[in-house]
């Protein structure tokens, strides 16, 4: 793995979306490339759940806009609701789900301990609003 040398920006605008269903978008900002983490900014519309998903690292996720909810799985009646400011650390190999539970467009920073993303749905889960398994790569 290469060391990170020299300075990286990242600016948002220049940076390509994907789409995660139809109400959801990311943007991967820094990974890879000497960047021991990845971050990346997810945009959810009001309704927007992900499916139950973990990572083999922590993932923290921090609320920069609008309203959330997080749970882990089987804690689907302890559901934490996060205001823009509140960070939560996921641990990893955890199966966990995390949305849109405000009316307002919400908008969420990944931080990856890792620099790469890696995403591992649960087997309920083989299809999700991203539509992708076990996904590896530096655009999501």
């Amino acid at each position: 793995m290469k060391t990170l040398t020299e300075t990286r920006i990242a600016r948002l605008a220049e940076q390509t979306g994907i789409d995660f269903g139809p109400l959801s978008t990311y943007r991967r900002l820094i990974g890879g490339n000497g960047v021991p983490i990845f971050t990346g900014l997810q945009i959810c519309e009001p309704g927007y759940m992900t499916p139950m998903h973990s990572h083999p690292y922590v993932e923290l996720l921090f609320v920069v806009e609008g309203e959330a909810v997080v749970y882990l799985e089987g804690g689907e009646n302890a559901v934490e609701t996060l205001a823009a400011g509140d960070m939560v650390a996921l641990p990893a190999e955890i199966p966990h789900v995390f949305g849109n539970a405000g009316n307002r467009t919400l908008r969420i920073l990944g931080i990856h301990t890792s620099p790469e993303r890696i995403v591992k749905l649960a087997a309920d889960a083989a299809t999700g609003d991203h539509g992708q398994v076990d996904y590896r790569g530096d655009n999501g």
